[in-house]
């Protein structure tokens, strides 16, 4: 039975699994301290019945991002209330290979959602590059569409360009016009962003 638990430092040392895929982001230390230090209720981890993790989310309402281990989710909330940008924000979502296909993902996505609603958001977003397929028709599957392409939004390495991302988004109930997810005609650059 998978478990989810609140995220701890510990957990820090042991989500290599998780974090070593080809199309996982990965940040430093500091910056996963700061997300545990100041969005707990956001930082979840899924556990194993053996213990490891299996996967991870980074999330915030901040209206921005949201995160979990074995699988996990990292994010937070962000955003203006009075312009209806209010809203949930995904920063990462990751589960370790040997836990892929299990719904996972779309457990972390849900609790996001529901979190992101209780604090009042219009819609809840995330990036994932335009060439994760996998990745872009599972949030289709969730109900998120793209809402603008964000040109080079992902640094490469080894000589390779830069890649562009999807900003998708998933209107909440407070969006009752559905305004959140009408799309961009045209792409934007990434210091376009808000």
């Amino acid at each position: 039975m998978t478990t989810l638990r609140a995220f701890t430092c510990d957990d820090l040392f042991r989500f290599n699994n998780i974090n070593l895929d080809p199309l996982t982001e990965t940040y430093g230390i500091p910056f996963y301290l700061q997300y545990l230090a100041h969005w707990p209720e956001y930082f979840i981890v899924a556990e194993a019945p053996g213990g490891e993790l299996m996967g991870y989310s980074e999330w915030w309402v901040i209206p921005k991002v949201l995160m979990l281990c074995m699988f996990t989710v990292m994010g937070k909330a962000e955003g203006s209330v009075a312009r209806e940008e209010w809203h949930g924000h995904v920063t990462a979502l990751s589960v370790a290979p040997e836990f892929r296909r299990l719904g996972l993902a779309a457990k972390l996505m849900e609790l996001l959602e529901e979190i992101s609603e209780k604090k009042g958001g219009f819609f809840v977003d995330l990036f994932v590059r335009v060439s994760n397929q996998v990745a872009v028709n599972m949030y289709k599957q969730l109900g998120y569409s793209v809402y603008r392409t964000v040109l080079e939004y992902y640094s490469a390495s080894s000589g390779e360009p830069d890649e562009d991302a999807y900003d998708m988004r998933k209107a909440l109930s407070r969006d009752t016009e559905k305004k959140s997810v009408i799309p961009l005609p045209h792409p934007v650059r990434p210091e376009d962003i808000e």
